[in-house]
């Protein structure tokens, strides 16, 4: 091996270097207690890197190393950039690495929901997620969260790892820098939301639901608040929903029966934004 200004060329899948990224499909890589959260891509690469997350490493591909490796050294002065064909990262990983960029930070501790809902009222509203099983729809939920600007996704606590490599993946790195926190079992953690003072609107597709188009008008979104989605399928629990101070849908074509979580959220997202725009 050898290398220059913190790069280092690596040619030795068990080289120790690499050991942050081994084995990345193992059901322990997706453990809530996984010291190391690993960040795929490159947007998610500079989105971390504009944040100012300390990284452990980078492991690149040659390709994405002349790309990427000056950006890194000066945006993360110090931080060991790993350089490894494509056959190496696929050897130490379990996958093809494609896209030819990883990093690996430390997983941050958790945060009391409390402290995430106070810092996030400023912002004006924050998503509730319940029942998440699934890594890329929660990936997506903290993308659209953070486009939209609310302030922090709450995660109840059947929800899927947000911190897990395809959540962040897909997420595009917003789930390493977006503030969240698990609320615990809903409907009861929904006291905490509301102690927060955020106004509670569960997205359904209920006939009863103030259609999104209304919601503005009729004073729902006024004041911080908290959107919620459930997990495709079922959808929000009935008891989460009856807790709620409201429901609020998207009306759809004839024969459609619902959307995607994280689109039903970017949804009603942008017309809460739109609303409070005037």
């Amino acid at each position: 091996m050898g290398g220059t200004d913190g790069i280092v060329e690596v040619a030795d899948p068990t080289d120790p270097l690499l050991r942050d990224y081994r084995h990345l499909t193992d059901a322990a890589a997706r453990r809530a207690d996984h010291p190391v959260v690993i960040v795929e891509g490159v947007v998610a690469l500079r989105r971390v890197l504009g944040a100012g997350v300390p990284l452990r490493s980078v492991a690149l591909t040659p390709t994405r190393a002349r790309e990427l490796g000056p950006e890194v050294t000066v945006a993360a002065p110090g931080t060991p950039v790993l350089v490894a064909e494509r056959s190496v990262l696929a050897g130490v990983t379990g996958f093809d690495v494609h896209r030819g960029v990883l990093a690996a930070i430390d997983r941050p501790p958790p945060r009391p929901a409390v402290d995430v809902l106070a810092a996030a009222r400023a912002s004006g509203a924050v998503a509730v997620a319940e029942g998440l099983s699934d890594h890329e729809n929660v990936g997506a939920v903290f993308r659209n969260a953070a486009g939209l600007g609310l302030g922090a996704v709450l995660l109840d606590d059947r929800c899927a790892e947000p911190l897990y490599r395809r959540s962040v993946r897909v997420s595009l790195g917003w789930a390493a820098v977006l503030p969240h926190a698990r609320l615990g079992p809903l409907p009861d953690g929904l006291v905490t939301v509301r102690d927060a003072g955020f106004r509670t609107l569960a997205l359904t597709t209920s006939a009863a639901a103030v259609p999104v188009g209304r919601a503005g008008p009729v004073g729902l979104f006024d004041g911080p608040v908290a959107l919620l989605v459930g997990a495709e399928g079922p959808g929000l629990a009935p008891g989460t929903v009856s807790a709620c101070d409201a429901e609020v849908t998207v009306p759809m074509a004839a024969g459609a029966d619902s959307f995607n979580v994280a689109t039903a959220l970017a949804v009603v997202g942008a017309f809460l934004g739109e609303w409070r725009r005037g």
